[in-house]
């Protein structure tokens, strides 16, 4: 019997009493498989049906296939299956096992989530974005429309007082949390330590070997991602000498055969190595394996907003997934875990990684709120709300491809992507080719660049189409029909002639790259450079329509792409005129064409009039920002000033960078009137220009409240409103002998910071207080400065001597 089994009571009383409940299970516990199957006969449920969310395919296959199992059936019976690219659903089915995605599409489309009494989100703490939007969707939909609706959240390592919280009732009483302890037979952990410079797949390669010596049973191997996985394979392939051990790969693009191989138990009388990557850390049960190895790697995708690419990035791992790989180990009987590092490291990991929201490219959630009716995440149950900049980015390019208005709602256009199951950019891709009419062309191109290693590996996107309609495998064949799926939803289409490039240019303007000269070398839209294999036929094209490119510090390696011809490129070419200083000095425009950061062509139009001359100052602002104006003195000062008066009341204008580029029509534009260029605007003409955003009635509260100088007995010194720690003086203290009371700016709200100098006009004291100075620590000052400086005056009661700013005579 299984841990959970003594948690079951308890869990069918809380889901009875309330609709969201909390499971903590371990690994090892049997919640993914066990919980579901009990639930089925409770009576809130009815004739309704269960939904379990999966964060992989690979998963939720499996676990239905278990559960079925269980019940002597196949799936498809009581227990059945659906993915992107599966599906074992029958007229019976009352338990089925999906991904995350799949249930985001199911709410989108019926809000109500008719037939389904209750909904399991397994492996909870992988934090997928899906995952987190799934539950604060069915959160909403439990609130507005079907209060009867269970929500179970289950978790192995989890922040389960938050979840808990984020589930609280009207009252404000937290979800009820059920923990069940964990079945996980002893794992020895051994360190096998780090060589400086080593490849992982030469570490790995060399800790299995050792371990099929000293261990028994099945080993699974955790490797970063499919390169290192076939290098391991084939050095062990080449240095195994025993043929009763099986090298078996474990990832998510491999085919159900292969992925059932590497799953199920070892032959009798042989072992089996799985090399498989994090999809193997949860869910899963591999049989037989009694050992894990553990490279400490995991290839995780970051998304990067200035340029719009997901990259995969290899980390270490977190500490609760090193745990959780240990786990496996110990899942059926004792067993072993090496690890590839040394035990100070595990140590240093990062308790859990960062939840996807948090790193992830945001146009498919920000098209989702869209269609969900939302043009915020505002009031939704999210553990972490995503970041402003990351959404802002989403909805910008939502917005160029034409899915979202001004208002950020969704467009007609917006709808049908929506209606797509794909990300934005792919389901805009063949909707374009549907309007072309070749909607199948357009979605098994968006398949291929969907589905690792579909049609192939090459790096031209002909030649995979090509591979894909050879491919007799049943994975293209699912993938076949999904893409006949997707151009139904796009409004189908068959048989018109669509230009790849031309689509891929529509999806990822961005992307679109021009040769520099030299074969291989390309400069992207984006402005980042990248390169392809010079033996590719592809590195001698003029134009290229990238579809996914391998990262680098400043350029970018092309993994896919396709030729582009650059007459299908005319509506992503924008123009602009510049102004340029020929050598003689004279002063023309230059039009250019370009494309993001590539430079079509350009020509000069000739000398420009005022209205050009102007035009072109402005377009250079906008496109450049306040970079090129002359910060004088004069100008940083005034701005410095105002900025700390809106510190102290509201009305001021914003002296921000952000600001002052938003009332740049207010305060510069009259001022590109009278110049030739913008490094010939003065620092009196800047300053002038600021002056006109304070309102007439504020402007001797300007001078009053913010003065440029400080007062003082001998004459006045320049106040730095821009210093660190608030406004500051740097003043000789001689100058302020007499002065009893300290000086203040903001109408006495704010002491100014008096940096006293000495005679060479180095720092000898640092007060707010300067009366409490001339009673404090100045006796100490004077006796120092005394012998330093003996022909300036020192007196032993600077409050009362007069100040001064010479020395005294010689002699004296």
């Amino acid at each position: 019997m299984l841990p959970i089994h003594d948690v079951l009571d308890d869990l069918k009383a809380a889901l009875a009493a309330r609709n969201a409940v909390v499971l903590a299970a371990p690994p090892g516990a049997g919640k993914t498989t066990v919980v579901p199957l009990a639930l089925l006969d409770q009576p809130w449920l009815g004739d309704s049906k269960i939904l379990v969310l999966e964060p992989r395919r690979l998963a939720a296959r499996a676990a239905a296939e278990r559960m079925a199992t269980t019940l002597g059936q196949q799936t498809g019976q009581t227990v059945g299956y659906r993915t992107r690219l599966q599906s074992r659903i029958g007229p019976e089915t009352r338990i089925e096992v999906i991904t995350e995605g799949v249930f985001t599409r199911m709410i989108l489309e019926d809000p109500g989530l008719e037939g389904i009494g209750a909904i399991l989100l397994d492996e909870f703490h992988e934090r997928s974005l899906d995952a987190d939007l799934g539950l604060a969707l069915a959160r909403e939909a439990q609130g507005l429309l079907r209060p009867d609706l269970r929500l179970l959240v289950m978790s192995a390592t989890l922040d389960i007082d938050a979840v808990s919280r984020l589930l609280s009732d009207d009252e404000g009483r937290a979800a009820q949390v059920i923990e069940a302890r964990g079945r996980m037979f002893p794992v020895e952990t051994l360190y096998l330590g780090q060589t400086p410079g080593e490849r992982i797949d030469e570490a790995m390669s060399r800790a299995v070997i050792t371990a099929l010596r000293d261990q028994q049973g099945s080993i699974l191997a955790f490797l970063p991602g499919q390169g290192e996985i076939h290098r391991v394979a084939q050095r062990l392939d080449q240095r195994l000498r025993d043929p009763s051990v099986d090298v078996v790969p474990l990832y998510g693009a491999l085919d159900k055969a292969v992925q059932d191989r590497a799953i199920g138990a070892a032959a009798p009388g042989r072992r089996k190595v799985v090399l498989a990557t994090s999809i193997a850390e949860t869910s899963l049960t591999i049989e037989g394996v009694r050992v894990v190895i553990d490279g400490g790697l995991s290839r995780v995708p970051r998304f990067q907003p200035s340029s719009g690419l997901t990259r995969l990035v290899t980390v270490r791992v977190s500490r609760s997934s090193a745990e959780q790989r240990r786990g496996r180990a110990g899942r059926t009987q004792a067993g072993v875990c090496y690890r590839l590092w040394d035990e100070e490291t595990t140590r240093g990991l990062i308790p859990h990684q960062r939840p996807e929201i948090l790193e992830a490219d945001l146009t498919g959630l920000a098209l989702d709120l869209a269609r969900w009716g939302r043009t915020s995440t505002d009031g939704l149950a999210l553990l972490d709300p995503p970041p402003a900049g990351a959404m802002a980015e989403a909805r910008s390019v939502l917005g160029r491809l034409r899915a979202l208005d001004d208002q950020g709602r969704l467009t007609e256009h917006g709808g049908r992507l929506a209606r797509i199951p794909l990300s934005p950019r792919l389901a805009h891709l063949v909707a374009t080719a549907s309007d072309e009419g070749n909607a199948v062309a357009g979605a098994r191109i968006a398949a291929v660049l969907s589905e690792p290693g579909l049609g192939g590996q090459a790096v031209d996107l002909r030649e995979r189409l090509r591979e894909l309609d050879r491919d007799r495998s049943a994975r293209a064949a699912d993938a076949r029909t999904l893409a006949a799926r997707w151009a139904k939803a796009a409004g189908g289409g068959q048989g018109g002639e669509v230009d790849p490039g031309a689509l891929l240019a529509q999806a990822f303007p961005e992307r679109v790259a021009r040769s520099r000269g030299k074969p291989g070398e390309f400069l992207l839209a984006s402005g980042r450079g990248a390169t392809v294999d010079t033996a590719e036929a592809l590195s001698t094209e003029p134009w290229l329509a990238v579809a996914d490119l391998g990262g680098g510090d400043t350029r970018d390696r092309v993994r896919l792409a396709v030729p582009v011809d650059p007459q299908a490129l005319e509506d992503r070419i924008t123009q602009e005129d510049r102004l340029t200083r020929e050598p003689s000095g004279r002063i023309v425009v230059r039009r250019i064409r370009r494309i993001g950061a590539i430079v079509v062509d350009e020509r000069i139009t000739g000398a420009p009039d005022r209205p050009t001359l102007t035009a072109a100052l402005k377009a250079e602002v906008d496109r450049d920002g306040l970079k090129a104006l002359r910060w004088g003195d004069r100008a940083r000062a005034l701005r410095a000033r105002l900025a700390y008066l809106a510190t102290l009341d509201g009305g001021w204008p914003d002296m921000s960078d952000e600001g002052l580029f938003r009332s740049r029509q207010e305060w510069l534009w009259p001022l590109l009137e009278d110049v030739q260029e913008l490094a010939g605007l003065s620092d009196d003409a800047v300053e002038q220009g600021l002056r006109t955003l304070v309102p007439w009635d504020m402007q001797r509260d300007l001078d009053r409240r913010a003065p440029p100088r400080l007062e003082t007995p001998l004459g006045s010194a320049a106040i730095d409103y821009d210093a660190e720690g608030g406004p500051r003086v740097d003043i000789r203290v001689q100058e302020l002998f007499g002065v009893t009371t300290h000086p203040s700016v903001g109408g006495g709200r704010t002491p100014l910071t008096l940096a006293l100098l000495s005679p060479a006009r180095r720092p000898v004291q640092v007060t707010r207080d300067l009366p409490g100075f001339w009673k404090g620590s100045w006796a100490a000052v004077r006796a120092e400065m005394r012998g330093r400086y003996p022909r300036h005056p020192w007196p032993e009661n600077p409050a009362e001597a007069p100040p001064t700013n010479r020395a005294k005579p010689r002699g004296t």
